[in-house]
């Protein structure tokens, strides 16, 4: 892992300054990681966590990033010379890649010496939102998918080399089988994929003479390009021949691919050409600006296609490019005592949650789908022996009282008194996790057109913390 200690606003520097000038450094801070609603998803799939804990292992100034900042003329030489010693030896509980959050649940539970905490948050919400928004988009478009599989294509529309491995990776845990980007592949032990591009076809006398041509390269892994000139008129029928050339070599085709044009139609009618040659087993791959609402409506014309690569629109997540994760303090202690801490806000979007937190999710002993989360403060218990009442965290008149259930808290150790504890798992592990998470929910919560509204309610104690220091915060303001 590179270092990264300097990818990092300034004013988390210019803070980390001013804790040290007013002797604040002893002080330990909690952060949450969060993301607020967006329109796209009622929920995300996390992601990016094996990053981020690299990334806090390999924290340090070196005499380079010292000089840089010696020249900002920001800083006294006493907290440069403390930048020498710099390692991150704080606490991080998270919610594993691959597990299915809500707005308002912190992916991340951050508590370190008050600098510490503070220099991470630009990084962390850089790694953990990019991640987390392309496992999303992933999820959505392998859903839409189904059964058909999805392949990652977006390597050279992507925002940069990063986005475009970690990316690929993320889209990976949501759902995607493989991908065409080869250092991702080779980073992560993926099975790189492709066959060849239009250019091939074109550098050859005849669209036949090039896809005997690559037959003769690949003859174990024949794909072949059929919208170059005509895919009705030429490129199914010089692929059927050049799968005829290949069968008699003993060898059986993969299939064809389409990259352009009305894919509904072209693929009913290469289904039909393909069946009628004998090629019943030929795979029918697409390509082509597709995305969730692309693969509904191809699903609903009945196209036939088997496997699809999608990259632009997967890997910029262009109807939603951003995720709105956010990093606020929730807990300070100073002086052996925890004082909570919460943003309050005109707008409600924008309030926050106080105190050292953890997540519940309850299921249905029956049925092993989830009913509802709750937002708890950090050591209380879920009974899940009695009847339980969620309410809704803002719409307090809205109640439902559950039974039969039981509790299962999210949270895992990534990182205790700046030692790495998180396993290590492959990312096909991790997609492993992500479709067992997914599992846990009945289909109503993750249709992509109006899904049910999943409950997320935050505990009696946490509520009453909450309104606690608002009415604090007001009555402080009223003097």
């Amino acid at each position: 892992m590179r270092n990264l200690t300097l990818l990092t606003d300034f004013y988390e520097l210019t803070m980390m300054y001013g804790y040290y000038r007013h002797g604040k450094t002893d002080e330990t801070a909690t952060f949450d990681l969060f993301f607020r609603p967006f329109e796209e998803s009622n929920f995300c799939i996390a992601a990016g966590l094996e990053q981020a804990v690299e990334y806090l292992e390999s924290l340090l100034f070196d005499d380079e990033d010292i000089a840089y900042l010696r020249s900002t003329k920001a800083f006294g030489e006493d907290f440069l010379a403390a930048l020498k010693d710099f390692r991150f030896t704080g606490s991080v509980r998270a919610i594993p890649e691959g597990t299915v959050v809500f707005p308002y649940e912190p992916l991340l539970i951050v508590t370190a010496p008050i600098c510490q905490a503070q220099l991470i948050e630009a990084a962390l919400l850089n790694i953990i939102n990019h991640q987390t928004l392309i496992a999303t988009k992933a999820r959505r478009v392998c859903y839409a998918a189904a059964p058909a599989g999805v392949l990652e294509f977006g390597l050279r529309r992507a925002q940069g080399p990063d986005a475009a491995i970690y990316g690929a990776r993320a889209a990976v845990i949501g759902g995607c089988s493989s991908t065409s980007n080869v250092l991702c592949a080779q980073m992560f032990d993926l099975p790189p994929k492709g066959t060849h591009a239009h250019s091939w076809v074109m550098s050859f006398p005849t669209e036949l003479d090039a896809f005997k041509a690559y037959a003769d390269t690949y003859p174990e892994n024949c794909l072949l390009l059929v919208d170059t000139y005509d895919t009705l008129g030429s490129g199914v029928p010089n692929a059927i021949k050049a799968f005829d050339y290949l069968t008699a070599k003993g060898y059986k085709p993969v299939g064809i691919r389409l990259d352009s044009g009305d894919l509904a139609y072209l693929s009913k009618e290469a289904r039909k050409m393909l069946d009628a040659a004998g090629y019943t087993d030929a795979k029918i791959f697409a390509s082509s600006d597709i995305d969730e609402y692309v693969l509904e409506s191809l699903k609903q014309q009945e196209a036939r296609i088997d496997i699809f690569g999608v990259g632009t629109k997967l890997i910029t997540s262009n109807n939603t490019p951003s995720l709105g994760g956010v990093y606020k303090l929730s807990n300070l202690v100073e002086d052996g005592k925890a004082y909570p801490k919460m943003k309050i806000s005109d707008n409600p979007i924008k309030m926050t949650n106080p105190g050292v937190k953890t997540v519940f999710r309850l299921f249905g002993r029956d049925s092993n789908k989830a009913i509802a989360d709750v937002i708890a403060l950090k050591g209380e218990v879920i009974n899940d022996d009695k009847p339980l009442t969620i309410t809704h965290p803002v719409e307090r008149w809205k109640t439902k009282t559950i039974t039969d259930f039981y509790a299962k808290e999210l949270y895992i150790d990534a990182i205790v008194n700046g030692k790495r504890v998180l396993p290590h798992k492959d990312v096909y592990q991790l997609q492993q996790d992500c479709a067992a998470s997914l599992d846990g929910f009945w289909e109503e919560y993750k249709r992509l057109s109006n899904p049910h509204d999943y409950k997320v309610d935050l505990s009696d104690k946490l509520y009453e913390l909450k309104q606690q220091l608002i009415r604090e915060e007001r009555n402080t303001v009223a003097k």
